[in-house]
Formats: C-alpha cells, sequence, structure tokens
C-alpha cells in the first residue's frame, strides 16, 4: 500500500521549482501526495484543485475567510455602480437611528478588521486553521512542511495525536537570518519546533554547518537544482523582438525575484560602465518600481529592459537568448551568505557563462566548473569589469559556456532526487518504532 503524504507551502504554487520537483519526485517513487497550499483570489485562471499526475494532487485553500472575502466583494462593486453604493450608504446612515449600539459595534469590527493589523492575523490564521483541518482529514504516513511559515501546521497534524506521525521539515532559507525576518520570534518558535520534527532537509552543506552550530545536529542536504533538459533544444523566445532589441546587442540575463539584497541595484548602476549589451531583467517582486524608477531617472531606458515572470517551463526558451547570467547577491544576511541559487544551474542548462558573487556555495560551482568570473557583487564598478572581461574575451566566454552544459549533466534534480527519496525511506523505518 502506497505510503500518503501531506505536504504544506505558503505560496500560490505557480512558480515553486523546488516544491514542483519534490511532489513529482515522490509521486514518481509510488507516494501518493497531496500538497496545500494558497489560493490566489486576484488570478481567475488558478484552479483550487490540480491532478498533477495519478499520484500527486494540489489543493489551495481559500485565501480570505469568507465574511472578510464578501465584505471585500461588496466594497469593491459598491464603488463600481454608484446606485449600490448609495444604497448601502443609505442603509449604513439609517442604521445609526435604528439602533446607535449595533452601529458602533459593526464600525468599529469594520475598522479594525479592514483597516489594522488584525485583519492580517486574521487572514494567517484562518489559512493556518484551513491547512491543519485539510491536512487532518486524511490518515496520512508522513507530513512535509517547507519552510518555517508552515512547521507549526506540519507539527500540530503530525504530533498532536494518539498515534503519533513522521515530520520532515524542508527549510529552503536559513530562518534564523534572512531578510524579513528581523524578529527573534522566528529563531524562537523554529528553536522550540526544530526539536519536534524527525528529518530535516536544508539546500547546501553551508547551511548544513550553520544548523548544525545552532542546533547541534547535521541535516540531510538536498541541492535545489533544476530538471534536466534531456531533449537539447534551440527554441527561443525573441527577446530582441519583443523589447524592441537591435539583433546585434547581446542580452545580458537576470532572472528571478525582483526583491531586496540581489545586487540588482548594484546591478543597474554598473550598466553605464559596460562596453556594450542590454540589460534584461525577467521576474518581479516588491522593488520592481523603485528599479525601474532608478532606470528612468538615470536615462537607462535604452539600456535596461524589464519583462514579467514567466512560468518554469517557459523559463528556458527565454534564457537562450542571452549571452551571460548574473548571479549578484548581497551579503545582506546569512541566507543571501549561504545560498546556491536556482537561477544558477538554470543559467547552466541554457549554457550561459554567469557573472557571480563570490559567496561559498556559488564559488564552489564557479571556480570548481569554471562556468563564469566572480566579482565583488556590491561594487558596480567590479561587476561591469566581470561583464567587460567576458565581452573583451569571446574565447573564453565560448570555453565557459561548453563548461556550463557539461557540468549541467551533473548539476540536475535527476541525480540530486535519490537524496529526497533516502530522506524519505529513512523515514519509513522511523515509522515504524510509531506503530
Amino acid at each position: 500500500m502506497s505510503k500518503k503524504v501531506c505536504m504544506f507551502v505558503w505560496n500560490h504554487f505557480t512558480n515553486d521549482a523546488r516544491v514542483l520537483r519534490e511532489c513529482t519526485a515522490l509521486s514518481e517513487a509510488g507516494y501518493e501526495v497531496d500538497l496545500l497550499c494558497i489560493h490566489d483570489p486576484n488570478d481567475p485562471n488558478l484552479p483550487r484543485f490540480e491532478q498533477k499526475n495519478d499520484r500527486f494532487r494540489v489543493h489551495r485553500l481559500r485565501r480570505y475567510p469568507i465574511p472578510l472575502e464578501m465584505v471585500q466583494k461588496l466594497f469593491r462593486y459598491s464603488k463600481q455602480n454608484k446606485v449600490v453604493g448609495a444604497l448601502l450608504m443609505l442603509l449604513w446612515s439609517l442604521l445609526i437611528y435604528v439602533s446607535p449600539i449595533v452601529f458602533s459595534i459593526l464600525t468599529v469590527l469594520l475598522v479594525v478588521l479592514l483597516k489594522t493589523k488584525l485583519k492580517a492575523i486574521w487572514v494567517k490564521g484562518s489559512l493556518i486553521l484551513g491547512m491543519i483541518l485539510k491536512g487532518l482529514q486524511k490518515d496520512y504516513d508522513i507530513y512535509h512542511s517547507n519552510d518555517l511559515n508552515t512547521l507549526p501546521q506540519g507539527y500540530i497534524c503530525s504530533k498532536w495525536r494518539f498515534k503519533k506521525k513522521k515530520l520532515i521539515y524542508d527549510s529552503h532559507e536559513v530562518q534564523t537570518s534572512r531578510t524579513g525576518y528581523a524578529s527573534p520570534v522566528y529563531g524562537k518558535l523554529e528553536g522550540f519546533l526544530i526539536k519536534r520534527i524527525d528529518e530535516m532537509i536544508v539546500e547546501n552543506h553551508t547551511r548544513a554547518k550553520y544548523n548544525e552550530d545552532l542546533y547541534g545536529f547535521y541535516p540531510h542536504v538536498v541541492h535545489n537544482y533544476p530538471f534536466k533538459q534531456t531533449v537539447q533544444s534551440d527554441e527561443k523566445v525573441d527577446l530582441h523582438e519583443i523589447l524592441g532589441i537591435p539583433k546585434y546587442e547581446k542580452i545580458l540575463l537576470y532572472q528571478g525575484g525582483i526583491q531586496t539584497g540581489r545586487g540588482l541595484d548594484k546591478l543597474v548602476q554598473a550598466v553605464p560602465l559596460f562596453k556594450e549589451g542590454i540589460l534584461v531583467l525577467i521576474g518581479d517582486g516588491k522593488i520592481k518600481k523603485e528599479l525601474q524608477a532608478m532606470v528612468q531617472e538615470m536615462q537607462l531606458e535604452d539600456k535596461v529592459k524589464f519583462l514579467p515572470k514567466v512560468p518554469l517551463a517557459e523559463l528556458p526558451k527565454y534564457t537562450r537568448n542571452a549571452y551571460l547570467g548574473f548571479q549578484v547577491l548581497n551579503n545582506v544576511c546569512f541566507n543571501h551568505y549561504s545560498a546556491s541559487s536556482n537561477k544558477l544551474f538554470e543559467y547552466m542548462m541554457a549554457g550561459l557563462p554567469v557573472v557571480a558573487c563570490s559567496f561559498p556555495e556559488i564559488q564552489k560551482v564557479v571556480e570548481g566548473d569554471q562556468t563564469g568570473v566572480k566579482v565583488d557583487s556590491h561594487d558596480p564598478v567590479s561587476i561591469a569589469n566581470g561583464v567587460n572581461w567576458l565581452l573583451d574575451h569571446p574565447e573564453e566566454h565560448s570555453e565557459m559556456k561548453r563548461n556550463s552544459l557539461r557540468a549541467s549533466g551533473k548539476y540536475n534534480w535527476e541525480n540530486e532526487q535519490k537524496n529526497l527519496l533516502e530522506v524519505y525511506y529513512n523515514s519509513e523505518s522511523i515509522q515504524e518504532a510509531y506503530i
């Protein structure tokens, strides 16, 4: 009988390559996998349920509580339809005369729940509860929590029961040192829950050693390598045509999240120093508008182009257009410093030499396989020097291109997935202790 896995992830599961690879590998190995994630009400084409294959199902939970969603829809509709809006205002005004107490209570509730931090608590609390209830609906054998924001759900589902179940903590990030996680609450929460898990997975050995120093044990390592491109294809989406770039111009590519700490401001500052080429950034994120404003202020609209994120399956068709790829993370936290970013290996699959930061995991690949040049990612001049070196040395560029394609034969998910499956096979032996 197939083992049943309940996996949690705190996103919409539209571009989460790592979780897709793990769920696919487990289902192909015979596990029944249910992935619980979050629905996006702003995407009308995103289904609440997907059957990825015979053993892999995706369940997207309602993002907002029903009462809140109804109020939000009514508010938006009343703004679009002035008659309805006027009628609601009239009824609201009459309520103060009919029942001042009810009017006051409803007013306070609306202000508190729609305009303060309590709204976020309500939404997150509802989602956490929904995941827990969904996770308890079936008799799962193993619970798998991706990152700290789903570890409480996995802990409650697996351990708050008479017959305890196996819990795997898959930490994609360094939860105690990452951007946006400055509060000590995160470290305390992880420190409490990590004593109650059965297995832990991290992305690389630098992070595993950090975990050992912090918590006293060395977790399993499952690298974030992409699927191997088994069929060599030259199919491209013509970025030159889409962006109006002359055919002779080289595309210098960044693909990934447009977020703080990824060195993108330094990258834009380096553009005027490039001897040739157009910087193209593919992706979305919190600082995209800020970056676009910076490009406009520096009058670099002809030298820097933006595209929104594209589906993972289509991304290689965009990547193949480029002359080189950028991985210029800044050392703003240990999470960034210890990263072995997926995009580094996506560039490799497309045969792109990289201009990369000299952090341990990234440097190990770039130096060890001779797939690019290292730079000081905090210095625009150093970034520009790296780009110009590759532009000035076409023979070395060609050699690095060949090295990248060759190295992609080992840095791929087909090789790496066995490490994930070993964690699960080990889990099954531990699970016997609960029976």
